[in-house]
């Protein structure tokens, strides 16, 4: 029984780092094509230094709809890895605008490999791996939400 209760002691609080911190908020971001298709998602808005660390790792599933994005606020060169990360994701890069600069498509899971922006962006859309190519969500496609100063 003592060996169980050291044991819980230990994972519990580990636990409770990877859930979504009380900064972390539910938002709706609306993502424009080109050809003017609107296509919606629930996203978590990571801003805090800590929610960005820890982003999408360890979840094991993420709805069809759903996404975190990343708000660095000034744009910049940026570079993400899937460490711990347990799904495979689209990383989109995304300009002060709103602009979509650069899509990096089904990021593979735990690879520690950088996946780079490709020049300056102001922040970082993640969702699920190959759902930017199943909705057509180009590079040049808009990204609707109110972190953005083009919207």
């Amino acid at each position: 029984m003592i060996k169980f209760l050291t044991l819980a002691l230990l994972i519990l609080p580990l636990a409770a780092c990877f859930e979504k911190s009380e900064a972390m908020t539910d938002e709706r971001l609306v993502i424009e094509t080109e050809s003017g298709k609107n296509h919606s998602f629930n996203i978590e808005l990571a801003v805090s230094v800590e929610d960005q660390v820890k982003g999408l790792m360890f979840r094991t599933e993420l709805d069809e709809d759903a996404g975190m994005l990343f708000y660095f606020g000034e744009e910049a060169e940026r570079g993400f890895w899937m460490k711990n990360t347990l799904i495979y994701l689209d990383i989109i890069f995304i300009k002060a605008d709103g602009t979509i600069h650069y899509i990096h498509e089904k990021a593979i899971p735990e690879d520690l490999t950088r996946i780079p922006s490709y020049g300056p962006v102001a922040a970082v859309l993640e969702i699920n791996g190959g759902m930017a190519k199943k909705l057509g969500i180009q590079k040049g496609d808009t990204v609707k939400h109110n972190v953005f100063s083009g919207n």
